[in-house]
């Protein structure tokens, strides 16, 4: 039986399992690994306390940290497959090597998956020259044309991904751009960024691999072609909120709807943090405080319940 089990190694649940165990919570943090989707960011130059990091090495941070702490027990290498409500006071998980966990409280934080596009082309060319995940596949594009779409953080910081790889990047713009100033400086001042805006993508083609994609000027309304070896689609992410949607109120994208003073959701019992949560800055500094405040939280209860 444990007061809190943590679904999640991101910053929010990381940040959440340390201060469990300085409570001394009986706790447990559950995750497949570490990092969320900061592992991947070639660069982190907005955390506290570090001029520059990369993805990687932050994880490793996050890791390391909460492995110095002796109260929780740290699950990885698993991640949950079902989550259960079997009492007033008390919750059932199951992991995926089929163990059973009890807990009188949880706290989710299992992050974001990539979304999708979900255009001809884009699933048939997945791993053939359409990608999600710009510092793992820029080196790819060595020396060849390249589209990023989208027009927030993460499409800007493929464009930078790909800067010393590809001969020609297309930044393919929707609505406008919406990352930082200090990103979008970088881009426009590199001379083979072609920022192509009010563009929606229609379709992605090829043959073995990609070739290209079609879309729609938006403004003139004209459907045009550009050839690409390479598709980054950077267009955000969607919360991994599957395991809990019936137990929780979720938004209409699938976040799980929180109390922003106490992170807990419309169940009692059940609280959480990060990109899951329908907080309005999806950005690491946040997730860590999200993940503290739901804890601190978490530790009033347990305590007001114990004592009825």
């Amino acid at each position: 039986m444990y007061d809190v089990v943590i679904i999640g190694g991101g910053p929010a649940g990381v940040a959440a399992g340390i201060y469990a165990s300085r409570k001394k919570l009986k706790s447990a943090l559950i995750t497949k690994d570490f990092g969320g989707q900061s592992v991947n960011s070639a660069s982190i130059d907005n955390f506290i306390g570090y001029k520059s990091i990369s993805g990687a090495d932050f994880a490793k941070v996050l890791e390391e940290q909460l492995r110095a702490n002796d109260e929780i027990e740290i699950k990885d290498g698993k991640f949950v497959v079902s989550v259960k409500k079997i009492g007033d006071y008390l919750f059932e998980l199951t992991d995926n090597d089929g163990i059973v966990y009890q807990t009188k409280t949880i706290l989710y934080t299992a992050g974001s998956v990539y979304r999708k596009l979900e255009i001809p082309g884009e699933k048939e060319y997945e791993g053939k020259g359409v990608f999600y995940c710009s510092i793992c596949d820029a080196p790819l594009m060595k020396n060849k044309p390249a589209a990023v779409i989208g027009g927030g953080n993460s499409a800007l910081e493929a464009v930078i991904d790909l800067l010393p790889y590809a001969s020609k990047i297309y930044l393919i713009v929707r609505s406008g751009i919406k990352g930082d100033a200090v990103y979008k400086e970088k881009i426009e001042k590199e001379s083979k960024v072609e920022i192509i805006n009010n563009a929606n993508t229609k379709e992605i083609f090829g043959d073995a691999f990609v070739k290209g994609l079609k879309y729609q000027d938006s403004t003139a309304g004209e459907e045009k072609t550009l050839d690409v070896s390479g598709v980054f689609v950077s267009i955000g992410w969607t919360p991994n909120s599957g395991l809990v949607k019936d137990l929780v109120k979720t938004d209409i994208k699938g976040h799980i709807l929180v109390d922003s003073k106490t992170q807990q959701s419309s169940m009692p019992g059940i609280w959480a943090a990060g990109d899951v949560a329908d907080g309005l800055y999806a950005q690491i500094g946040p997730a860590i405080g999200e993940g503290i405040v739901a804890l601190l939280n978490i530790y009033d209860y347990i305590i007001s319940e114990d004592k009825k």
